[in-house]
């Protein structure tokens, strides 16, 4: 595709990272029970920059041109600010809670799975959006939301977001396929050759089909299950286990695996359909399911002891800016937060392609939140946390 630049189809294996980064959130559960987070106060003004900035970011997220000569937008950052900016890259959500409570850094940019954790144990500050002007220009669909905010007041500011898309090789999979029950139900279809997503957060996945196709369960988030629930989904998961030839959390697996044929049919990212059909070796499409999706969205937080606050700050509106917004989607191969960086992309394309504003895709799709025993959607306090998934998916895979 147009949009997808060589560094895209690198850096695109660090979108897998982003999101197989789920399976190590069981190794700490702090701030899982749902309890208040610490009561800590927003900055109320913005000052000089300090002079240095310490970030920790998912690779793609802040290039300064070591990587790309054509991907650099921390050197004019640092030129505007006087804030010179050291980035520590984060392998898995796991390992960047751990970096932030080093107490070495300023800023994260946080998944979904990862910010409640951050913001239960009192490890970053609520955001006074105020000081932050293009936050004006987020799209109104990723503000105020389960896994950045708590009681209407945000912790961050949103980067950009994705769906979990059903994608199918359109030469065997001939019926056009528009719910999840051709991988879960229906799986048989294609034994063997069905593919999913390797993390206990698929668990998610499986729920929001139910939600749907067994009403009387009662689940009405997929990420606040009750035990009941969750047996429910495990089970699911356990027969379509029967059908799967592999799962996949590499994102050059599930390409390799489509195109060698060995996958047919499977949850995917719309960067890997892209890429996949760049190749022009295999033909698949993608869909948003009837019942809708799973996805994710990340967001910069500012630690509640950064060494340099003003610098971070001046960083979450930089970052945000509909130019560099644009620039950082493009790059990496995700929808920008900011509903004015389609005005800016450089394949006049990418926004459509990425339903990068279109609010009525974006309300089908279930952002990534880390299941807590009070219940994430605020339902009471019978819901499940992240661990118990952890040992599901265990069960699950065997």
């Amino acid at each position: 595709m147009p949009s997808m630049t060589r560094a895209t189809l690198v850096l695109a294996t660090c979108v897998a990272l982003v999101l197989a980064c789920v399976t190590a959130c069981g190794a700490d559960q702090s701030g899982g029970t749902g309890e208040k987070p610490p009561k800590l106060e927003p900055l109320s003004a913005l000052g000089d920059g300090e002079g240095e900035l310490n970030l920790i970011a998912w690779a793609g997220y802040a290039e300064d041109g070591s990587n790309d000569p054509t991907a650099d937008w921390v050197t004019p950052f640092e030129q505007k600010t006087g804030c010179k900016t050291n980035v520590k890259i984060g392998n898995t959500s796991d390992e960047m809670v751990q970096l932030m409570r080093s107490g070495q850094y300023d800023g994260v940019s946080a998944s979904g799975d990862a910010t409640l954790r951050l913001i239960y144990a009192g490890d970053v500050a609520p955001v006074n959006t105020d000081l932050v002007p293009n936050y004006a220009s987020i799209s109104s669909f990723l503000k105020d939301k389960s896994w950045n905010s708590v009681d209407g007041q945000m912790y961050g500011i949103p980067h950009g977001w994705g769906a979990n898309l059903l994608m199918y090789n359109i030469d065997v999979v001939r019926d056009a396929p528009n719910s999840w029950s051709a991988v879960f139900d229906d799986a048989g279809t294609y034994k063997g050759r069905v593919t999913a997503y390797d993390s206990p957060i698929y668990i998610a996945d499986a729920a929001l089909y139910l939600s749907k196709s067994k009403p009387e369960l009662g689940i009405k988030d997929p990420y606040s299950l009750t035990t009941e629930q969750l047996d429910a989904a495990t089970e699911l998961l356990k027969k379509q286990r029967e059908n799967i030839g592999e799962y996949w959390s590499d994102y050059t697996k599930e390409v390799q695996a489509f195109e060698s044929g060995t996958s047919v049919i499977g949850t995917t990212w719309q960067v890997i359909a892209n890429t996949i059909g760049s190749e022009n070796r295999v033909q698949v499409n993608t869909v948003l399911p009837k019942e809708g999706s799973t996805g994710w969205s990340d967001t910069w937080m500012l630690a509640a002891k950064a060494a340099h606050p003003n610098c971070m700050y001046k960083w979450m509106d930089w970052i945000s800016s509909p130019e560099v917004n644009a620039q950082v989607a493009e790059f990496f191969g995700e929808a920008p937060a900011n509903a004015k960086a389609c005005e800016h992309t450089s394949d006049p394309d990418f926004c459509d392609i990425y339903h990068a504003t279109d609010e009525d895709f974006a309300a089908k799709i279930h952002y990534w939140t880390t299941p807590q025993k009070n219940c994430v959607d605020g339902s009471g306090d019978k819901c499940t946390a992240y661990n118990e998934w952890v040992d599901k998916w265990q069960q699950i895979k065997g």
